[in-house]
C-alpha cells in the first residue's frame, strides 16, 4: 500500500489552482461521458443480447468496469470537493494548506475499494486489493482506461448493428419479393438452378443476421495501425453482405428475364409461327419453280429442294406446351434457340428459291435484251433488214420454246446484238458501241 503524503515539492498556489481547474473539467467531461454511456443504445443491446464469439469475450472483460466507473466517479467527486474546500479556506493558502492540497492532488490521498477489477484496472493497479490509496491523477487515468475499454466494445458493436442489421433486413425483404416472382414463373428449388440458389441465399441471410446480432465485433474492422483490442477507430466489414447482395442481384436478373419471357411469350410464339410459315411457303414455291425449270429449261442442273423443317415444328409445339403449362424457365432458352433457327430456316428457303429460279431469271434477262436491241434497230431504221429479222426470229424461237436451251439462246442473242451494232451508222452507235471508241470502260 502506498504511503500517504506529498510526492515531490509542495505545489504553489498557481499550480494548485491550475490542477483544480483541470480536474474540475475532467470531472464534468467524465460525468457527461458516463451519462452518455448509460443511455447508449449499443450498451443496452449488449446487456440484453445473448452474445457469442469475440463480442462475448470482449464484453465479459469490459462490462464489470461500468459499475466501478460510477463508484470511482463518486470517489473522485468527493475527493475533488474536499480539495476545493481546502483551497477555499483562504485566498492566500498557508504552507499547511498547500501541503494538504499537494497530498490530495499529487499524493496517494484518495482511498478506493478494490475487489474484482477489469483487465484494464489490473494493468494499472496490479493484483486486486480490498482497498488502495491513489492520487486524483491516477484515479482519472484509471477511469479513462476503463471508459475507453467499455466504449471500444459499445461503439464498435453499435456501429455494426446500425450499419448491417437494417441492410440485412432490407435485403431479406427483397429476397422474399424475388422469391415470390420466381415462384410465379416456375423458378423453384429442384426445378431451376436459380430457385435452389435463392433458397440457399435466404437461409444464408437469416444466418448472417443471427451472427450480426450475437457477435457484431466479428464484423468490425479496426483501423490499420491500431491494436485490434482497441476496437476503434475502424469500420464495419460488409464483404459478406456485399457478396450476398451481388448474388441476389444475379438471381433477380435471371428471374426478371424469365418473367419477360412470360410477358412476351405469345408475341414471340406468333412470330415463330409466322417465320416458319413463310419458310414453308417459300420452299413450296421453290419446289413448284423447280418443276417449271425442269420443264422449260433444257440441259440445266437444278438443285433439289428439301422438305419443311419437321424438327423445328416439333420444337415449336413443345414451346407452345411450355407456355400453356407456365413452364417459363424452360420456355426461355427454348425460344432463344428456336428464334435463331427459324430465321436461318427462312434464309435457307429463300436461298433455295433463288438457286432454283436462276435459269428462269437468265432466260428473262435474255428476252429483255433481245427486245431492247430490236427496239434499237427500229430506232435506226434497220429493223426490216432480212439478216436482222432472220437472226431475231432464231433467237426468239429458242427463248420462247420449251424446253429452252439457254446456252444456245445466249449465243444467238449475242449474235443478233452484234449484228445490230454493226449495222448502225458510224457516229450513231449507242453507248455500248461508243464506249469502245473513246469513252473509258
Amino acid at each position: 500500500m502506498a504511503v500517504a503524503g506529498p510526492i515531490g515539492p509542495v505545489m504553489s498556489r498557481e499550480e494548485v489552482d491550475r490542477a483544480l481547474t483541470r480536474l474540475g473539467s475532467e470531472y464534468e467531461a467524465m460525468e457527461e461521458s458516463l451519462f452518455a454511456l448509460k443511455d447508449h443504445s449499443g450498451r443496452r443491446l449488449l446487456e440484453g443480447t445473448e452474445l457469442t464469439g469475440r463480442t462475448k469475450e470482449r464484453w465479459a472483460a469490459a462490462a464489470p468496469a461500468i459499475p466501478l466507473l460510477w463508484t470511482h466517479f463518486e470517489v473522485y467527486g468527493t475527493a475533488l470537493q474536499v480539495a476545493c474546500e481546502v483551497r477555499a479556506r483562504r485566498r492566500w493558502p498557508s504552507s499547511g494548506d498547500l501541503a494538504e492540497l499537494t497530498d490530495l492532488l499529487r499524493g496517494s490521498g484518495v482511498t478506493v475499494a478494490g475487489g474484482t477489477l477489469p483487465d484494464t484496472a489490473c494493468a494499472l493497479t496490479g493484483s486486486a486489493k480490498l482497498s488502495e490509496q491513489i492520487s486524483l491523477e491516477q484515479l482519472v487515468e484509471r477511469m479513462n482506461g476503463w471508459y475507453e475499454q467499455v466504449m471500444a466494445v459499445v461503439t464498435a458493436s453499435g456501429a455494426v448493428w446500425s450499419a448491417l442489421l437494417a441492410r440485412v433486413d432490407l435485403l431479406a425483404a427483397e429476397a422474399k419479393r424475388v422469391q415470390s416472382l420466381a415462384e410465379s414463373v416456375g423458378v423453384t428449388p429442384g426445378a431451376h438452378p436459380s430457385g435452389d440458389e435463392l433458397e440457399q441465399l435466404i437461409v444464408g441471410l437469416a444466418q448472417l443476421r443471427a451472427e450480426v446480432v450475437a457477435d457484431p465485433l466479428a464484423f468490425w474492422m479496426p483501423a490499420r495501425g491500431r491494436p485490434s483490442q482497441g476496437g476503434f477507430p475502424g469500420r464495419t466489414g460488409t464483404h459478406r453482405y456485399d457478396r450476398v447482395e451481388r448474388e441476389l442481384e444475379d438471381i433477380r436478373r435471371e428471374v426478371e428475364a424469365v418473367l419477360h419471357v412470360r410477358d412476351d411469350a405469345e408475341h414471340r410464339l406468333l412470330r415463330l409461327r409466322d417465320v416458319l410459315s413463310r419458310a414453308d411457303r417459300t420452299l413450296t414455291e421453290a419446289r413448284g419453280a423447280r418443276g417449271e425449270v425442269l420443264a422449260k429449261i433444257a440441259a440445266s442442273e437444278v438443285p433439289a429442294v428439301r422438305g419443311p423443317a419437321a424438327a423445328l415444328r416439333e420444337q415449336l409445339a413443345t414451346a407452345a406446351e411450355y407456355s400453356r403449362s407456365g413452364q417459363w424457365h424452360r420456355l426461355s432458352p427454348l425460344l432463344d434457340g428456336l428464334e435463331q433457327q427459324a430465321d436461318e430456316e427462312l434464309e435457307r428457303a429463300r436461298a433455295s428459291l433463288t438457286a432454283v429460279t436462276a435459269p428462269l431469271a437468265v432466260r428473262a434477262e435474255l428476252r429483255g435484251r433481245l427486245d431492247a436491241y430490236k427496239a434499237k434497230s427500229a430506232q435506226y431504221g434497220t429493223a426490216d433488214d432480212p439478216l436482222l429479222m432472220e437472226r431475231y426470229d432464231q433467237a426468239r424461237r429458242l427463248l420462247w420454246s420449251a424446253p429452252c436451251d439457254l446456252k444456245a439462246a445466249e449465243r444467238t442473242v449475242l449474235r443478233y446484238q452484234q449484228t445490230v451494232m454493226e449495222m448502225m451508222a458510224p457516229g450513231q452507235a449507242g453507248p455500248e458501241h461508243r464506249q469502245g471508241e473513246g469513252e473509258p470502260g
